[in-house]
């Protein structure tokens, strides 16, 4: 058999797991020690409790407050708790604004206020900024590190400017035109800079259609769509005041498109994005028990509907049979159209004003699978039970249940989107019910009349 072949995270967790193994602190440090702090963050997460406690200390604290931004909240809560005040604060002070902002609120009060101090005024007044807006939007994502410039001077003294500066921030593709006020007038791409003549004024080269100010108020999703549609590495954030108060770069929208993905798969099956693979089995059983319980409740509910039929079973073996091909098919088809419409609506391309249409046509598609497939499973069953009434009535019960399964599908992201529940989240559970129900009513209850 051919071996497979490692990838060099495999091969470094391989590595650093046989130090763990022996205990051997430099070699951990050394597996540790030339990795970026994202791949320190991936690594960290793939290994159990213990074995994080082990490596932890011995990675370098420059290198601690990035990989701890990167974790999930429930690695991260772990690695908080394992530290020092003066370790928490030592790892984060240099910490970007909006990286600092989000692992704030999960530090102990006495690391917060020690590290409050060690800011000067400025970024105290620019992390207080950040935080006072809802994590998941855009004054949540931006940092405050970005340049301005007046429209009424030219490219030359806006040259002498950024030389003063010697670095620009990371991820610096334009410069923010404000006025004396700081009202945002729009922005300057740094490749215009250089190569526009030195005497050529700002306020004749600025444009808003170079990057669109995002309202600080604006959904990280939005933001996110945003990106995506303009391509954008950077974008100002501005107040209900037009003020500018921040920008917002690319890696972090990155980061918001990861975690909608990990989130919208992850609900499916009633779980948590952050949830540590490697979390204590009593704390992962009690996160899934709750949703075990929710998911039992909707099948006691799909069984009462069989037992108002137990008579007609009785008399029917056959019935027993055939009633899971019945459900399984239209939850396979609900299931389809649920994920089409729930990523429709969190891209921007599925809402109200074309939902209709949307509908109609899955309803379209689940009447014309439901009529192929009824057809074949019509043959099967009276192949199998030489039985024509039975598979008339199961050809009927799959159309029905198809097509209620295509409008439940494209229906219920929108209607539990209105109502302010997460469709991911709720969707997959409401529909199973709803096909199991119908499914079993419409096989049972037209075998109860022709039977």
């Amino acid at each position: 058999m051919a071996e497979v072949e490692l990838t060099s995270f495999e091969v470094c967790l391989q590595q650093l797991l046989i130090a763990v193994e022996a205990s051997d602190h430099e070699e951990a440090k050394a597996q540790l020690q030339e990795l970026h702090p994202g791949e320190v963050a991936r690594i960290l997460e793939a290994l159990t409790p213990r074995e994080r406690s082990f490596v932890w200390p011995g990675i370098d604290i420059s290198i601690q407050g990035e990989a701890l931004k990167e974790v999930n909240e429930d690695v991260q809560s772990q690695l908080i708790d394992e530290m020092s005040v003066e370790d928490l604060v030592a790892a984060t002070e240099g910490l970007d604004t909006d990286d600092l902002a989000d692992i704030v609120p999960n530090l102990p009060e006495t690391a917060v206020h020690s590290l409050l101090l060690t800011l000067d005024k400025k970024h105290r007044e620019h992390l207080n900024k950040v935080m006072s807006y809802p994590e998941d939007s855009a004054g949540g994502l931006m940092n405050t590190d970005f340049i301005t410039v007046r429209s009424d001077v030219n490219i030359s003294a806006v040259v002498r400017y950024l030389r003063l500066l010697k670095e620009m921030p990371v991820d610096t593709d334009q410069v923010f035109v404000v006025d004396r006020k700081f009202n945002y007038l729009g922005s300057l791409h740094v490749s215009t800079i250089l190569t526009e003549e030195p005497e050529v004024e700002i306020s004749t080269l600025i444009s808003n259609e170079v990057a669109k100010p995002i309202l600080a108020t604006t959904d990280e999703a939005e933001v996110a769509q945003l990106f995506e549609q303009r391509n954008l590495i950077s974008a100002p954030v501005i107040d209900e005041n037009n003020l500018l108060v921040g920008r917002i770069t690319i890696d972090d929208v990155v980061d918001v498109i990861r975690d909608e993905a990990e989130h919208s798969v992850m609900s499916m099956a009633g779980l948590d994005e952050d949830e540590d693979v490697f979390a204590p089995i009593f704390q992962s059983t009690k996160r899934r028990s709750i949703w075990l319980g929710v998911n039992l409740v909707t099948a006691f509910i799909a069984v009462a509907f069989i037992g108002l039929f137990e008579a007609t079973m009785q008399q029917k073996i056959a019935l027993a049979i055939l009633m899971p091909v019945v459900a399984s098919m239209g939850g396979i088809a609900g299931t389809q159209t649920l994920i089409l419409v729930t990523r429709g609506i969190a891209t921007g391309r599925v809402s109200t004003t074309n939902i209709k249409s949307l509908i109609s046509k899955e309803v379209a598609v689940g009447l014309l699978n439901g009529v192929f497939w009824s057809i074949v499973i019509a043959i099967a069953t009276y192949y199998w039970f030489a039985d024509l009434v039975l598979s008339i009535v199961i050809a009927l019960a799959i159309i029905v249940n198809l097509i209620v399964a295509a409008f439940s599908g494209a229906f219920l992201p929108l209607l539990l989107t209105r109502l302010k529940i997460d469709p991911a989240l709720a969707g997959g559970v409401i529909l199973t019910t709803i096909t199991d129900v119908i499914g079993f009513v419409a096989f049972l209850g037209l075998a109860s009349l022709v039977i």
